[in-house]
């Protein structure tokens, strides 16, 4: 496996580990559903919560939640609903990003939540 993939393994490792330590129930990591993919899924409460877990080996060229582009916020949307359509749920659901780097003494977790809305789509 390559190096970047090892890191981004190890930090979902960490994402997970993080979100348990402060009372979330995890349901799934990785969930994928043909080309839908999410990297967790987890309960906070009644809340479903689906965390973006961006891990980078430094923040040399920007911190790694800079690589949420609306591009990608549109596939996680989309992959959450069919998500809710596969699980049959009807609840309230948030949006997180880990933006996770490793340090010489661990993992620097910065935790964003509601960290975006759902875009409007018109029609």
């Amino acid at each position: 496996m390559a190096l970047h993939n090892l890191l981004g393994k190890d930090g979902e490792e960490k994402a997970a580990s993080y979100l348990q330590g402060l009372g979330y129930q995890i349901v799934h990591r990785n969930w994928h559903y043909g080309r839908k993919e999410l990297d967790i899924v987890a309960w906070d409460g009644d809340t479903l919560v689906v965390a973006e877990v961006k891990t980078r080996s430094n923040n040399q060229y920007g911190e790694p939640l800079d690589y949420v582009t609306p591009t990608k916020i549109k596939r996680i949307v989309s992959s959450t609903d069919a998500y809710l359509r596969k699980f049959k749920m009807d609840c309230p659901v948030r949006f997180d990003i880990l933006s996770i780097i490793p340090t010489m003494n661990g993992w620097d977790i910065n935790h964003i939540k509601d960290a975006f809305m759902p875009p409007v789509i018109t029609v």
